[in-house]
């Protein structure tokens, strides 16, 4: 069975991840030896990482077991171990599965942090025996999932069939830390807040943001934002909360919004919806319009305030560069958008109209 990459190969582990090192775990210093990290008087070994990951994952034992492939009882044997030698309880077991224990808690970003090393050093030692990835894990931003997706996926899987591919939403929320974690390769999206010590972006594509609401709304024909200070929003934001969009849409223009009138989405099917059913107005990329459940039932409105553009941009962590197969997702991405132009579907050239490439 295949074992996610974000843990690591197992296979490489063989019988040194049964060793009892003994001798080693009274020494101070720290090292790592033979797949064991020794740190003063314990060793932690690098199948209990993984063990501990997939738990956090996967929310108990089961689900573990089957992300990496082993039976239940070598995840338990593994996670058992670790407790035993950390002196530590790192999960509170229940009916429903298991959760990490404050000390597992403190735990899991370390763990992250070492699988994902060696997840990277797979990939490069691969790429210098110039082996294709098996495995692309991608963040989409919504709007571009919706649109250009299916061309994008069509041409790859032509290019490289035997890449596994995994597609993620890529609103920040959920494309950030899978990005930290090493379990994401790439996202498309947003990268205007993003620390730069921290992420690489390339600028992909420029579109315009919009104020968005039902067609029929009572507010439908406002030209200002001052007269929608009374309407209720829905609107996807990032880590660092509304602040950013209401100082962007609102407070740059001298309005000033409450708080409760902005309702948080973090999934573009429930902030369209909120708009088509609801009767809430949005501020998203204007090529959502082109959407469903947008498309037919939502309106642009014409406000005489000038709205901010975006961008989406190709996303990376900086000390992680892009493999083979995500630089053949790039270009692939790249065909399809400047085919939109020559497209005959008036929607590709809709959204082309819409849309400012970068390259």
């Amino acid at each position: 069975m295949t074992r996610k990459a974000c843990y690591g190969d197992w296979t490489g582990l063989g019988p040194v991840a049964n060793l009892a090192p003994e001798k080693a775990r009274h020494k101070p210093q720290k090292r790592c030896r033979d797949n064991l990290w020794y740190s003063g008087e314990s060793a932690v070994k690098l199948h209990q990482l993984q063990a501990l990951l997939a738990v956090a994952e996967g929310g108990g034992i089961r689900a573990a077991a089957r992300i990496l492939g082993l039976s239940q009882a070598a995840v338990t044997r593994a996670l058992r171990e670790l407790e035993e030698e950390q002196g530590l309880a790192l999960l509170v077991r229940h009916t429903g599965g298991a959760r990490l224990t404050p000390a597992g808690k403190v735990l899991l970003p370390h763990a992250s942090q070492i699988a994902s090393q060696l997840q990277r050093a797979q990939h490069e030692l691969a790429q210098l025996r110039g082996a294709t990835p098996a495995r692309l894990c991608v963040g989409v931003t919504p709007w571009l999932g919706q649109t250009l997706l299916a061309p994008t996926l069509r041409a790859f899987r032509l290019a490289l069939p035997s890449v596994q591919l995994e597609i993620y939403e890529g609103l920040q929320a959920v494309s950030l830390p899978l990005l930290r974690s090493g379990l994401m390769h790439l996202a498309l999206g947003p990268a205007s807040t993003l620390p730069a010590q921290e992420f690489v972006h390339q600028p992909l594509v420029r579109y315009r943001m919009q104020v968005l609401a039902s067609c029929g709304h009572p507010r439908g024909t406002a030209r200002s934002l001052g007269e929608l200070l009374e309407e209720d929003w829905v609107m996807n934001f990032g880590p660092s909360g509304p602040a950013p969009l209401v100082q962007q849409l609102f407070e740059r223009h001298g309005w000033s919004i409450a708080a409760g009138r902005i309702v948080g989405a973090q999934s573009s099917a429930m902030l369209s919806s909120l708009i088509v059913d609801a009767g809430m107005l949005g501020y998203s990329p204007e090529p959502m319009l082109l959407c469903a459940p947008l498309r037919g039932r939502a309106q642009a409105l014409d406000l005489v305030e000038p709205l901010e553009e975006a961008q989406v941009s190709v996303i990376h962590l900086r000390d992680q560069p892009l493999d083979a197969a995500a630089l053949c997702f790039v270009q692939c991405l790249q065909d399809s958008l400047k085919a939109c132009g020559r497209s005959r579907s008036p929607e590709q050239r809709q959204l082309a109209g819409m849309l400012e490439l970068f390259f």
